[in-house]
């Protein structure tokens, strides 16, 4: 069965998604409401070396509702899912959330409000 998974951040760049799943994806534009985004350095050198980015974007839950961040939904297999799981860093937390589409997709968000400030 597929996943969907939303990236509004480097998962839509092309040498970690062939990094991290010996593919590139395909996937259409979306919008996640209720979140807002904020950045987070990134301390794994796999990481940074695959995005070739030492400070990502993170989504935190926002009170406003107009508030949205813009992405890109996949359609991944459950292993590519898990292999999206061992990329991310432990800043992030993947939670299943309503896209403006009306899909309902996996999306990594903040796993930690607190540290953000």
């Amino acid at each position: 069965m597929a996943e969907l998974l939303f990236s509004y951040g480097t998962l839509q760049l092309e040498q970690v998604q062939i990094d991290s799943f010996g593919r590139t994806l395909k996937g259409s534009k979306d919008k996640l409401h209720g979140y807002a985004l904020k950045e987070v350095e990134i301390k794994d050198p796999g990481v940074v070396k695959s995005s070739g980015k030492a400070v990502h974007p993170i989504a935190f839950p926002s009170d406003q509702h107009s508030d949205f961040v813009k992405g890109t939904v996949f359609e991944l297999t459950a292993d590519e899912l898990a292999q999206a799981d061992a990329y991310e860093v432990d800043d992030y937390k993947r939670v299943k959330a309503a896209l403006a589409s009306g899909l309902h997709a996996w999306v990594y968000v903040a796993a930690d409000r607190l540290h953000l400030g």
